[in-house]
C-alpha cells in the first residue's frame, strides 16, 4: 500500500487539471501556466511549503519566536528538453527572529535541507520511478 496517493484529472479545457488527495481540498494545475500554476511552478511551491513547514516547526521546538516567514525558490532550467532544473536557490525571509537567535534560524534551515524536507530529498537523482499505463 503506498504512503501517499494523489490523482489529477483533466478538466477538458486546454491543459488544465484538478485534483489532489482523496476528497477536498483540491488544486488546479495548468500545463500552460495561464489560469493556474504550471506543473513546474507547482513543484517549486511544494518545495517552498515543505521546507517552510520544517523551519516553522523546528523554530517552534527551539522556542524561537517568529512573526513571519517567506520562502522563495528561484530555479534555472535547461534550454532543451527535458527542461529539468539545473540549479535552485532558496531564499528565506524571516521576521521577528532576534539577533541572538539567528544561528538557530540558520540551523533550522540546515536541518530542513539535510534531514527533513521530503520534497527536496525527492529531487535527488536516485529516485526510482515506475510507470503503468491503463486505458479503458
Amino acid at each position: 500500500m503506498p504512503d501517499v496517493t494523489v490523482t489529477l484529472r483533466w478538466t477538458g479545457a486546454g491543459l488544465v487539471f484538478e485534483g489532489g488527495a482523496e476528497g477536498p481540498p483540491s488544486l488546479r494545475i495548468d500545463g500552460d501556466g495561464g489560469v493556474a500554476p504550471s506543473p513546474v511552478q507547482t513543484l517549486l511551491v511544494a518545495l517552498c511549503g515543505c521546507t517552510a513547514a520544517d523551519v516553522v516547526e523546528i523554530l517552534g521546538k527551539m522556542r524561537v519566536p517568529l512573526q513571519a516567514l517567506e520562502v522563495r525558490v528561484e530555479g534555472d532550467r535547461r534550454a532543451d528538453p527535458p527542461r529539468r532544473f539545473t540549479r535552485l536557490r532558496i531564499v528565506y525571509a524571516a521576521r521577528g527572529v532576534a539577533a541572538a537567535d539567528q544561528d538557530k534560524l540558520r540551523r533550522a534551515v540546515a536541518l530542513s535541507h539535510e534531514k527533513y524536507c521530503s520534497v527536496l530529498h525527492t529531487l535527488r537523482p536516485d529516485l526510482e520511478i515506475g510507470t503503468e499505463t491503463l486505458s479503458g
